[in-house]
């Protein structure tokens, strides 16, 4: 919503990037870029001082410990929080909707019920293979239900809506899909009720699971959707003039509606499969960058990502330091500081 008309348009310009005026960096998007690289490296350092019995700057005797859990799981948690924001971003810019999240096309029913499902199946296999093997077949199957789900849930809510070409249709048929695939779930977990305790935590969100191999992933798929996003960024800005003017530039509709699915399911898919369901992240990211700057999608794209990362992060820090020893759910975290940000902005609109 923040583009302006182009004046000339440049005919030689791609259909897949409409000759839609890239914002230039302003001084203020710059600022923030800056700043949310700074909080981050703040952020960076105080979760590998944050242990599970408090706060701790003995790096050098703790360094095991760091390498082998902390590290790992404060990369992992900034990576999560990036893929989020990215896909917020995408949503909000796809469906015209500052509402908009991740999850809205039933890439969240979908893990959850592969998840689900590979939890009872555990259950069930425990008793002939043995507990042990068992479990080693659910730590290899958990990430990759996660992801295969949430990515066949997308695809069920294309084929529902037969397309990506109206939006209004697609929201609607990832309404029904999410709650098709959640009552799935239910009925699951009551046929093997032993899936519902490794449900609950996978629904709240968490980051005590993120590793090396974690983040190796979850660098692989920044590294591919990031780019990507950003190619067809101009394609979101002509989206903003409307249907009409988008399809005058040359922009493909469909095909570009399409695309960025694709991209928010594979960002959503796999933040999902490591973390479980961490809310609001992809909500309050771009959110919170469109009322600090005014920017276009590409420099949006990127602020949102790092946004988001910064918020998980914080999430996650702050999980572990609240009442260590123990520890919060992230996602439970999320929701709750997610919740206070949307009734405070609600409250701020109602005064006049």
């Amino acid at each position: 919503m923040n583009a302006a008309r182009p004046d000339h348009p440049s005919p030689t310009a791609p259909a897949a990037a409409p000759p839609v005026p890239v914002a230039q960096r302003t001084p203020a998007a710059l600022q923030l870029g800056t700043g949310l690289l700074g909080l981050a490296l703040l952020l960076v350092l105080a979760g590998l001082a944050a242990g599970s019995e408090g706060w701790s700057l003995r790096w050098a005797q703790d360094w095991d410990l760091i390498a082998a859990i902390r590290a790992p799981r404060t990369l992992g948690a900034l990576l999560t929080g990036c893929l989020l924001g990215l896909a917020g971003a995408i949503a909000q810019g796809l469906f015209r909707n500052p509402l908009a999240d991740p999850y809205l096309l039933g890439s969240a029913a979908g893990a959850g019920l592969g998840v689900v499902l590979v939890l009872a199946a555990g259950g069930a296999l425990g008793h002939y293979i043995g507990l042990a093997t068992a479990g080693w077949l659910l730590r290899l199957g958990l990430v990759g239900a996660a992801f295969a789900g949430a990515v066949a849930g997308v695809a069920l809510t294309l084929a529902l809506a037969r397309g990506a070409g109206r939006p209004l249709v697609l929201l609607l048929a990832g309404v029904v899909v999410g709650i098709l695939l959640a009552s799935v779930s239910e009925l699951v977990t009551l046929i093997s009720p032993d899936a519902l305790r490794g449900k609950q935590i996978f629904m709240l969100g968490t980051t005590s699971f993120l590793g090396w191999a974690s983040c190796a992933v979850l660098v692989a798929v920044l590294a591919v959707a990031l780019p990507l996003a950003w190619r067809f960024a101009r394609a979101l800005d002509a989206l903003v003039l409307g249907e009409a003017s988008a399809s005058s530039l040359g922009l493909q509709l469909p095909r570009v509606r399409l695309l960025m699915v694709a991209l928010m399911a594979l960002a959503t898919g796999t933040a999902v499969a490591q973390a479980g369901l961490v809310a609001f992240v992809g909500l309050v990211a771009p959110h919170l960058v469109r009322r600090l700057v005014v920017v276009t999608h590409g420099p949006l794209l990127l602020l949102s990502a790092a946004a988001g990362g910064v918020l998980l992060l914080a999430a996650d820090v702050a999980a572990r330091s609240v009442i260590a020893p123990q520890e919060l759910p992230v996602g439970v975290l999320t929701a709750v500081l997610g919740g206070v940000y949307l009734l405070v902005l609600l409250r701020q609109r109602q005064v006049p």
